[in-house]
């Protein structure tokens, strides 16, 4: 993604060589088709029986025989369509050709489900086309009628360890009704924090996933555009999950923490607020009572 800070004292000898660059961030700015794209992964999970149904496990042993698995999944989702306002719900693009590519790796074809939305999902390596790579740049492709409309998305991040969701028993035991509050790692290595994702799920007995309970995630494109504006408040190093995400005692919840790079528009024909997010997630398992 293209980002361009320039001062009011800049000279005429930095503005010659950035000229194409300011055109095309203009190009952008006037573009009215938009995409939002996610990438995102979480791992396998192992998840004591016993947690489930309510008994007290002991020290949790994933080498034991009792454990449930679910498996690592990896989603790739492209919303594609035009906006006629700055505030307008984008309005979605059919029959275009969605495709992911990592930078020198293959492109893999999205599927396409309706108004403007496209995917592709896999879980548990059932389709070994679709992977995600830590450090990877990924550009989100539409194209229609010969024309290619590109997100991009650089240095996708690696899984942040959330240690407060590894207790030694392989479960957090914790209050119904009660807040949950954990800490970020520390970025490193001179990098910006990267966005922070919650989802709450609640789990049955025979490790079965019902709605979620809390998720502070966009859902709509017109909220995915309105985060590219304001993404400062997914950066916090402390983040707090209300109590009404774990409504009743006794049950188990999942925590999916997704640490997630944001991208924007690459090609100069796609507008500057698109949002492209990619990310791997860390996943707590909690015990209420």
């Amino acid at each position: 993604m293209k980002r361009l800070l320039l001062s009011a004292s800049v000279t005429a000898l930095f503005l010659a060589p950035l000229a194409c660059d300011l055109e095309k961030t203009g190009a952008q700015l006037t573009a009215d088709h938009v995409m939002v794209g996610t990438l995102l992964a979480t791992p396998e999970v192992e998840i004591s029986a016993s947690a489930l149904a309510g008994f007290d496990a002991g020290t949790f042993s994933p080498d034991g025989g009792d454990v449930i698995s679910l498996p690592a999944q990896t989603a790739a989702l492209v919303f594609f369509g035009t906006k006629s306002g700055e505030n307008s719900q984008p309005s979605g693009v059919s029959g275009a050709t969605a495709t992911l590519q990592p930078t020198g790796g293959q492109a893999t074809a999205l599927t396409e489900d309706g108004s403007g939305s496209y995917s592709r999902t896999n879980v548990g390596g059932s389709d070994p086309a679709l992977v995600y790579q830590s450090g990877a740049t990924y550009q989100f492709i539409a194209s229609r009628n010969g024309t290619r409309y590109v997100g991009q998305v650089e240095d996708a991040p690696i899984q942040e360890a959330i240690g407060k969701f590894h207790p030694a028993e392989g479960f957090l035991r914790h209050a119904s009704g009660a807040s949950l509050t954990f800490d970020r790692a520390a970025a490193s290595g001179g990098k910006e924090r990267t966005l922070g994702f919650v989802t709450v799920v609640p789990l049955s007995s025979d490790g079965e996933k019902g709605q979620p309970t809390y998720s502070n995630m966009p859902t709509t494109p017109l909220e995915f555009l309105q985060l590219v504006a304001v993404p400062g408040s997914y950066r916090e190093a402390q983040v707090t999950i209300p109590g009404t995400a774990f409504p009743r005692p006794n049950r188990t919840y999942l925590v999916i923490f997704q640490a997630v790079r944001l991208g924007g528009a690459e090609s100069d024909n796609l507008f500057l607020g698109s949002a492209l997010l990619a990310g791997t997630a860390d996943v707590g398992v909690i015990r209420t009572n």
